[in-house]
Formats: C-alpha cells, structure tokens, sequence
C-alpha cells in the first residue's frame, strides 16, 4: 500500500512545482557533528503494572522497543493489591514476589528495562480508612506505621531484585518515590513533610542493599505559577493569579517541590540520584469561591521553559550533577483527549524534542499503549487515551514520531525551527528530519476541544552538500492523508467494535507513510524544495 515515487533532485527542483523559490539553505554533510543523546528514547510510560502481565500490552511493548528504541518503561501500582506483593498468613506478613518477577522477566526479555516506581500502599500498610484512587482503588493513606513498613518492603523487594537478576543489572536500574504526591488526596493523602519522609525510608532501605543503587524523586505534576504547592498541602485559593491573568504565557512558572525537596535531602544528608516531575503543558486550577475549575493550555515552547527552570534550579542546588527525568509528558494529562489519537500531536511531539536537546536525561511519553484503565476501559476504540497504539493494536501519529525521531542519527549537523539534520557517527550516514507545527498554534498546545488540523503550509527548501555521488534517500510522510489512522477510521464510519478484517485493513493503513525517493546528483548535492502541510512530518533518510 505504500506510495512509491522516485525523484532526482536537482539544484532548482520545486522552484516551479511549489511556487516562488525561498532562499535555499545549504548543509555541507562533511562537517562534524555535534553529539547529542536520544534522550527521547530512555523511557516511555504505561498504566500499572498489572496491565503488564498481558499478551496485548507485551506485544506492543515489543513493537516500540524495536521501533522506537525505548531502554525503561515506568508504570503505576507495583505495589498495589493485584500484584499480591504481601501476603499475610498467620497474622505474619509474607513478600510474595511472584507476580513482579514474571512482569519484570518479561520486560527483560524484550530488552526494557524497568523505572520503578515505589508505590502505592498495600491494604495491609495503609490506614484502615485508606483513600483510593482510580478505578482499581490505590491505596494512598498512610497509616503512622506505613513509614517503617514501607521502608521494609522496599528494602525486601530491592534485595529481592539483586538476587534475581544480578546487582550489575539492578545497578542500571531507577527507583522513583511515588507518583505525583502534591496532589493532595488524589495521589497522595498526607504531607510534603510525610513524603518527604517516605522519601527518606525509601532511599534508606534501596541503598541498605547497596550504596550504589539510584534512588529519586519528587515525581510531582505539572508547573504551575503560584504558590499553592507551597505549604504542606494544596492551597486553592492560591491559584486566583491563574484566573485574573489576561494571558497565562506571561505568567512565571515553576516546578512544584523540587526545591524544597533538595533542600531537605540536603539538610537530612539523603542521597538524591536524580530529580523527576512531569511537564505537561497545561494546569488546572480551582477557584474556591465561585467553585469552578478552568483548564490551561501552555504555549508551545512551555516545555522547553520547564526543562531550563529544573535544569537551572538542580545546577543550582547541592546536587547539581544528578540526572534529570520527566517522567511523565503528553500535550495533556487526560487520558480522554481526542488530541492524543490525531496527528498534531506528532508534530508537538518532534518539535518538543528536538528543541530541548542537552536539557534531560528523558522526557517520557505517558503512554505507549491504550491498554490503560485509570478511568476504566473505554467505550471506543478511539477514545483520547494517552497511548502511541491503542487497544487493538493500531499506531498512531505520535507512535510514527517516536519511530521517526529514533532514525536520526547521534551528531547534530543543522537544526532550525521546522528541519533537523543529522549524521550517524558509525557510517556518516545522514538523516533528516522535517515538520511542520503551524504559526497559528504557537500559543496553545492542541488540545481535544480544538479538533482542527489546520494551518499554514512552510516551505522546505535546502541543500545537502559533499555526499557521495548519487546517493540514495527515502522520503517518508505522515501527513492527514498518510498514517493518520484516526482520520481514516471516521471515513470507514467509526466502526465500534471493528470486524476482525477492518482491523486489518487499519492495521495496513495506520503503518503506511506515503513513500518516495530521491538522489542526489553526481557532484554529491541534493536539493530538497517542497511544501509541508499543516502538522506533517517529513523522514528524510539515506539508505545507501
């Protein structure tokens, strides 16, 4: 099904076909590169790790590790009830590991590795009265000796990991305090002080089993640009900035507890590894007295100014070498935002990316896939769940994003607001990367309330000097005709469930980039001058 073409670019090629001929851009592919990680591909996210033990969710954890490159996959609920970490037989409490370890051997098999994430409460370590949240009832109320019996289990299930897989292995490994516990009473039913204290039996008990091990935290939510994270637990009178300002863009955000939590482990001599929150490009706030909420979009660049304020603000504290993960992003943290299955979040997705390169260790989607039920199981097959690939198994734009961003090669030759090319330091090979975020969405990030896939078309118009004579490349497009499957399942009629054969036919569509060719003359220049539409990406790589 894919669409083949096979062009020979020369030096004036599209002046006529595209219109007016911009000024070209010339690239001299002998130059060196300047290295850069993918730190796109460390980690991705997933719902909890039950989820893990199915063949769906194994299956498409395959498919993004071999498409997408990504090392750790972090998840929810390690410790809740349905992975029967503790059992208690006799009035004794028994670790049982059973239900982790097929999990964790699974994902090693497929060459990920776990980010763990120490939470939530077993019923036996949280208060008799525990709130819960979501539909599977995470426990999150401590009791006054969920601390202690907390450090235990983490000190059980650490040794426990060293001896099964080896502390070499471990030793790569990540563990996470918690999910987001400024979220007073949805995440997190306590203080920043009693956090902060489960951070320090949890730390405790991971370096008990070596002192080497790598231990962070705080895993909070999104910026915000007030101070009702300040005190102990939410304020939300302390957001009525939020709702007088005129345009929120103006607004100066910041990480939530990030500081404070350095200063602690500091003032407490905790070791601290790496420092974790999640950026997503928007806030909800709370207005106390008309008890209405309003939620924000951030402008595009929102995550870049996020990742310079925890790089600063970790530069500047007694831990300035630790690593830094995000590790939870999307456009949004809803799992029921029609603007996760559509293309323009592709194009957010590359954009982001490419344009906080040397600002984290990892930024990572939540999530991979659609097999997620914080909210329950969905009623559609399209639903706005955060997933790369949804329930039956068909990618999305942002999977093409991942799997087109982990093609680029390691040495950063050229980058501008729309093209980024780059070299393979093995090969020499080149590869670029072209996309098109229109000028009207710079102020907001999509979102489900604005299902539009408008925009301004932008010229791409460059030049690659030095290749070898008549090199060959691939031209691989994602646009609203090519790949994006939710589009093409409404012209199918939505169907709801799809038959077994839609299923396929999807499949086939969702996988199909439209595809052509192109090579260079035999001087070694290749000249690429077209049009990108509205929130297209372009693959531009050489294969020979």
């Amino acid at each position: 099904m894919k669409v083949f073409k096979i062009l020979v670019f020369g030096l004036i090629f599209g002046s006529t076909l595209f219109g007016n001929a911009q000024k070209a851009i010339t690239i001299n592919t002998q130059e060196n590169g300047e290295q850069f990680d993918h730190y796109w591909s460390k980690m991705v996210g997933a719902g909890r790790a039950n989820e893990g033990l199915r063949a769906g969710w194994l299956e498409q954890l395959a498919q993004v590790q071999e498409n997408c490159g990504f090392e750790y996959v972090r998840f929810h609920g390690l410790f809740h009830d349905d992975m029967f970490p503790v059992v208690i037989e006799k009035g004794k409490t028994v670790y049982n590991w059973q239900y982790i370890d097929d999990l964790f051997d699974r994902m090693l098999d497929l060459k990920v590795k776990p980010f763990v994430e120490l939470a939530f409460l077993p019923t036996s370590m949280a208060a008799e009265d525990s709130k819960t949240v979501f539909w599977w009832k995470a426990n999150i109320t401590p009791a006054e000796d969920s601390f202690d019996k907390f450090h235990d289990l983490v000190k059980a299930f650490t040794q426990h990991c060293v001896d099964r897989y080896g502390i070499e292995e471990v030793l790569t490994w990540y563990f996470e305090v918690w999910n987001e516990p400024n979220l007073y009473k949805l995440f997190w039913d306590g203080t920043k002080s009693q956090y902060f204290e489960l951070y320090k039996q949890s730390v405790t008990a991971v370096r008990s089993v070596d002192n080497r091990l790598k231990v962070g935290g705080p895993s909070t939510s999104n910026f915000v640009p007030d101070t009702r994270f300040d005190g102990e637990t939410m304020n939300n009178e302390a957001s009525d900035a939020v709702f007088a300002a005129d345009d929120i863009n103006t607004l100066e955000w910041h990480g939530v507890w990030i500081e404070d939590f350095l200063e602690y482990c500091k003032k407490e001599k905790l070791p601290v590894d790496f420092v974790s929150c999640h950026p997503y490009p928007t806030d909800y706030a709370f207005n106390p007295e008309t008890g209405k909420g309003k939620g924000l979009t951030r402008y595009v660049q929102s995550v870049k100014e996020d990742l310079e304020w925890i790089k600063g603000t970790v530069a500047k504290s007694a831990f300035p070498d630790v690593e830094i993960h995000l590790t939870e992003w999307h456009t949004s943290p809803s799992s029921r935002d029609e603007m996760h299955d559509r293309l323009p979040a592709a194009a957010y997705i590359v954009k982001s990316n490419l344009d906080c390169i040397g600002l984290t260790n990892s930024l990572a989607l939540w999530t991979f896939t659609d097999i997620f039920e914080e909210k329950g199981g969905a009623s559609s097959i399209f639903h706005g769940g955060f997933g790369m690939i949804n329930f039956q198994g068909l990618v999305k734009p942002s999977y093409h994003a991942y799997r087109m961003l982990h093609q680029l090669g390691n040495q950063k030759i050229y980058k501008n607001d729309y093209l980024f090319v780059s070299k393979d330091a093995s090969n020499g090979n080149i590869s670029a990367l072209a996309y098109n975020y229109p000028e009207e969405y710079v102020n907001a990030v999509p979102s489900g309330t604005n299902k539009r896939e408008e925009g301004t078309s932008k010229k791409l118009n460059f030049t690659l000097t030095g290749l070898p004579s008549e090199t060959l490349f691939e031209i691989e497009i994602l646009d609203k005709d090519h790949g994006n499957i939710h589009n093409f399942w409404e012209s199918m009629g939505k169907p709801e469930p799809p038959t077994r054969e839609e299923i396929k036919v999807m499949k086939a569509y969702a996988n199909t980039m439209k595809t052509e060719y192109a090579k260079a003359d035999k001087k070694g220049n290749l000249t690429i001058n077209r049009l990108i539409s509205p929130w297209s990406l372009v693959l531009i790589k050489q294969i020979n």
